[in-house]
């Protein structure tokens, strides 16, 4: 498959805070890294010595202090994961005996830069949509959009349970990383054994250049991704759908809606990843998969 940031082997990593957004990421995670065989990383970033030094327990208050928290949260996420695993019934790892492996790192960091350095060889990073409260709630927010630009390796924002069955949507466009999107949207899809639906947003080209070396655009494009995607993964039914007149982000994200998981590549000018990848991190019907 072609190259893509990240090891497709790696482990299945995923940000865990507490919150009922991250509680459904480890769920996410868990069932992917089993469908897949792969480990399960659960990453807690503790943010806490950013902003104080009283981190140990309060004076003869046992079991107390937000070091001790942070680890609570941390094996709160871990017993949660391997909850969910033992409750598995299908795939190559239906829980701990059958080989799939759960480990839970903490750090001290605000939550983009420990999840970065955490995912490093992991095969796929997952987060919450949101995280708890107000105030940790910006700081997941903007971890979001820091990680949707520079992730170690293909970055997962989950917003909704899985939805069995339903398609891997992949949004195709005219940039170069679109062979990495098909790649990871053919490679997910196949692992989860559903269907695969390629979407390109036609822009209107006037004074296209012409001949051999003239780039790509419409319906030609889109055949060639689709040609990709079945040639990656022979055994996964791959639709094409070409959206025209003078398409807009939320045209993608109407198509997209039914789907269980859009992916899309991040196409970034200075930390930003794009208005496409920004419009589906806060609006989008389905789970969120960007490739760098």
């Amino acid at each position: 498959m072609p190259a893509a940031a990240g090891n497709p082997d790696g482990p299945v990593a995923v940000g865990y805070d507490g919150s009922e957004p991250s509680q459904l990421a480890v769920r996410w995670a868990v069932g992917y890294a089993a469908a897949t065989g792969r480990q399960l990383k659960v990453i807690h970033a503790w943010v806490w010595p950013v902003f104080t030094k009283n981190l140990g327990p309060v004076k003869g208050v046992e079991g107390s202090g937000l070091r001790h928290a942070a680890e609570a949260t941390l094996q709160e996420g871990v017993d949660l994961a391997r909850s969910v695993a033992a409750g598995l019934e299908t795939g190559p790892a239906a829980g701990p005996e059958a080989g799939l492996r759960i480990d839970g790192v903490i750090e001290p960091g605000l939550p983009a830069q420990v999840l970065r350095a955490a995912a490093h060889g992991a095969s796929v990073l997952a987060v919450g949509h949101r995280g708890m409260g107000r105030f940790l709630g910006q700081l997941v927010g903007s971890a979001c959009l820091d990680l949707a630009v520079h992730a170690p390796c293909p970055f997962m924002v989950v917003r909704y349970p899985d939805r069995p069955g339903q398609p891997i949507a992949a949004g195709i466009d005219e940039k170069p990383r679109r062979e990495q999107v098909v790649a990871e949207a053919a490679r997910m899809a196949a692992a989860l054994n559903v269907p695969l639906q390629l979407i390109h947003m036609a822009e209107e080209q006037q004074h296209a250049p012409h001949g051999r070396h003239a780039p790509l655009h419409g319906k030609e494009l889109l055949d060639q991704a689709v040609e990709l995607a079945r040639n990656l993964a022979p055994a996964v039914p791959v639709e094409g759908v070409l959206l025209e007149r003078h398409p807009a982000p939320k045209d993608l994200l109407t198509a997209a809606a039914q789907a269980d998981v859009l992916v899309l590549g991040a196409h970034h000018r200075e930390g930003h990843p794009g208005s496409t990848v920004s419009s589906a991190l806060e609006r989008a019907l389905c789970n969120v998969l960007i490739v760098r």
